[in-house]
């Protein structure tokens, strides 16, 4: 019997909807959530990336900035705009969209913005926040998954959950929020000795390593519940089409539940960039979670 599908798409709707009611709760109190995004060149695929995120930012109430700078502009410049925005009381969200020109040093630009603004949640004090179990911004795409997870399975705790791939984007702040979600927790990458074999032990499966349909079904435990954060763009049958890192047909007849790709994760990461601006609204002017 297939696997069941999880449908990102839904959830996301469902994520986008929660955040539009909290936005309306702040806006009663005479605060207006605002997000600034910040891009660099002209990179086709961040244009849509931020085309996207200021389209779901105005859907939900959210006021957004859009600050474009040129593929020659220096860091310097790139952090002028940081922090003028850090400076800015308005503004509760900052994203810089990477990746960033080669010649701008990712790092010394992702800490350069205010921790409390940081809505991608990849500034170090809020990694290692995280890491400790403390309540800050997370990375956007590991927490759409944990969403999927908790709607998908309810109650995570004891559950054996594989981390396949070790990125600070993705694969280490998953790590971090399933083991605060009282899961065992093992992490495999590209030096780990008969990967499929720990993967097949696994309850929860998370693929984020870019290597498309690289997880097989031989590799899945039957019952497990998988989500592939992959999106890689190959070329089949005369045609271009996107894939996730999970072989989809052969592992839904092993899974009892799958993210499809496209219409998994994807939509998750910007509706939790959305409920990200809002967490730092209300941390901004001292309001908990239910005020």
């Amino acid at each position: 019997m297939s696997a069941q599908l999880i449908d990102g798409k839904a959830t996301a709707a469902r994520v986008l909807a929660e955040v539009a009611a909290d936005v309306a709760v702040l806006k009663a109190k005479g605060i207006e959530p605002a997000l600034a995004v910040v891009l660099v060149g002209n990179d086709p695929a961040s244009q849509v990336y931020v085309r996207n995120k200021v389209l779901r930012a105005g859907e939900v109430g959210i006021r957004s900035l859009e600050y474009r700078l040129s593929a020659d502009a220096s860091a310097e410049a790139v952090l002028e705009v940081v922090a003028a925005l850090n400076a800015d009381a308005s503004v509760n969200g900052i994203l810089v969209q990477l990746p960033l020109p080669v010649h701008i040093d990712e790092t010394r630009v992702l800490q350069a913005i205010d921790p409390a603004k940081d809505v991608d949640g990849f500034h170090s004090e809020n990694v290692g926040g995280l890491s400790q179990g403390r309540p800050v911004l997370t990375p956007c795409t590991p927490a759409g998954c944990m969403r999927l997870l908790r709607d998908t399975l309810g109650d995570l705790s004891g559950k054996h959950a594989v981390v396949v791939g070790r990125s600070n984007i993705v694969g280490k702040p998953m790590a971090a929020l399933l083991l605060a979600a009282n899961c065992s927790v093992t992490v495999l990458h590209s030096r780990s000795v008969k990967p499929e074999k720990l993967c097949g032990q696994a309850d929860i499966v998370v693929a984020a390593v870019g290597r498309p349909r690289m997880i097989g079904a031989d590799w899945i435990k039957p019952g497990a519940v998988v989500i592939d954060v992959g999106i890689n763009r190959i070329d089949e049958d005369g045609r271009s089409r996107l894939v996730g890192d999970v072989d989809f047909d052969a592992v839904r007849e092993v899974a009892s539940a799958i993210t499809p790709v496209p219409g998994g994760v994807g939509p998750m990461t910007i509706a939790l960039l959305m409920q990200n601006t809002v967490t730092a609204a209300r941390q901004q002017h001292g309001l908990t979670a239910q005020e």
